[in-house]
């Protein structure tokens, strides 16, 4: 990975931090409403300190085979780790319990695969639901059409806590093009709250990346996932 010429991480992260607390003044939210997940798919160790050294406090993972000598790696430093990738339900054993939070759940399938290890572990897991909100063919995720209906049925399982939703809008260069995405997911949520279900919270919405999370902020956003703007382009 490489970072901009002059640029050091810690400038970036400022200035990510920075960008995020406008966002929240222009959309009239409260300081520290939205959290910073780092994305770190392929990062190394040392540049997720000195990111975790200029402010990081949550780091989001990809990929199990890499996340795991990762967290082994940094035990000692004050940080939370979130899976944002997909997770496939044969490796969900091993991220119960090492993952404050699972972003990705995509499949009623999975949902009850998560609750099955997390009550073979004595862990209840926080989730949030993955909704693909374009409806495109090549990503995971619900159908929004299909949400309502599907989290009532994952409400029943007693080791998982579903605390929101998740997506990722189509692929664009246009940040603003994002915008209606961010806001039917925004509007879903609240359809979903409004069932109140006691098991079943919409408190966080994850979404929004390096190219349109100021967007994402504006539109209700809690959780914003940005790599490329932290520590460069991905070369992989």
């Amino acid at each position: 990975m490489e970072l901009l010429i002059g640029e050091t991480i810690a400038e970036r992260v400022q200035s990510v931090l920075s960008k995020i607390r406008s966002a929240e003044e222009r959309a009239g939210r409260s300081g520290g409403s939205v959290r910073l997940v780092a994305v770190t798919k392929t990062v190394s160790v040392d540049h997720m300190t000195e990111g975790l050294q200029a402010g990081l406090t949550i780091l989001g993972e990809n990929r199990v085979q890499e996340a795991l000598p990762k967290r082994a790696a940094l035990t000692e430093a004050p940080v939370r780790w979130h899976f944002i990738g997909h997770l496939q339900r044969r490796k969900v054993r091993s991220v119960i319990g090492l993952f404050e939070m699972i972003h990705s759940v995509d499949t009623v399938d999975l949902a009850q695969e998560i609750d099955r290890r997390a009550g073979e572990s004595g862990h209840r897991q926080s989730v949030l639901i993955e909704v693909n909100m374009g409806n495109e063919p090549t990503k995971a995720g619900f159908h929004p059409e299909d949400v309502v209906r599907s989290v009532l049925s994952m409400a029943e399982l007693p080791h998982i806590g579903i605390k929101g939703l998740m997506t990722i809008p189509p692929q664009t260069d246009n940040p603003d093009s994002s915008r209606p995405y961010f806001r039917k997911l925004n509007e879903l949520a609240r359809e979903i709250a409004a069932f109140k279900i006691p098991s079943v919270r919409m408190d966080e919405l994850s979404m929004g990346m390096s190219n349109d999370y100021e967007v994402a902020i504006e539109e209700g956003a809690t959780l914003v996932r940005v790599g490329t703007a932290l520590f460069g382009a991905r070369h992989v």
